[in-house]
C-alpha cells in the first residue's frame, strides 16, 4: 500500500481567471515534471467576483491526497473565509491549512515544493519564504 500522495494546493482569489491563471502559471514552472494537484476556487459560483466557500470545500476535496492541503488567498475576504471554514472544522479535508505567503510567488514556490515530494510544512515554508523575494 502506498502513503499518502503529494501535498495539494488550493488556490483561492476573488477572481475565477485570476485564480486559473496563477494555477497554470503554477504547474508550468514545475520544469514539465508531474505536479502535485492544484485547484483554483476564485469568484463565486456565478461566475462574480467574491469568494465562495462552496468552491473552496469543493477545490480542497479535489486535490486532498492524504498528505494535507494548502491554501493561499490574494485578499482580505479570502483569509476571512478560509479562516471561517477552517474553525467549523469539519467542511475541509483534515490537515488543510491557510498558507501565510504572497499569491502568485507564494504559489508556485508551494506547487515547485509540494511536486518535489515537500510535506505539508515544507511547502508552507517555501510558500511564506516567497515574501522575502526581491526584484531589485
Amino acid at each position: 500500500m502506498s502513503g499518502p500522495g503529494p501535498v495539494g494546493i488550493v488556490l483561492v482569489s476573488h477572481s475565477r481567471e485570476v485564480a486559473s491563471a496563477v494555477a497554470d502559471l503554477a504547474r508550468g514552472l514545475t520544469g514539465g515534471a508531474a505536479t502535485a494537484p492544484v485547484a483554483p476556487a476564485g469568484g463565486t459560483p456565478d461566475g462574480g467576483l467574491g469568494t465562495s466557500s462552496e468552491l473552496i470545500v469543493r477545490a480542497a476535496e479535489a486535490v486532498d491526497g492524504g498528505a494535507g492541503v494548502a491554501v493561499l488567498v490574494d485578499l482580505g475576504s479570502a483569509v476571512l473565509t478560509v479562516k471561517s471554514l477552517l474553525a467549523e472544522g469539519d467542511e475541509l479535508p483534515a490537515g488543510t491549512r491557510l498558507v501565510d505567503a504572497p499569491f502568485l510567488e507564494g504559489a508556485i514556490a508551494a506547487v515547485v515544493t509540494a511536486s518535489a515530494g515537500g510535506d505539508l510544512d515544507s511547502v508552507e515554508a517555501a510558500a511564506a519564504e516567497a515574501y522575502g523575494y526581491r526584484k531589485a
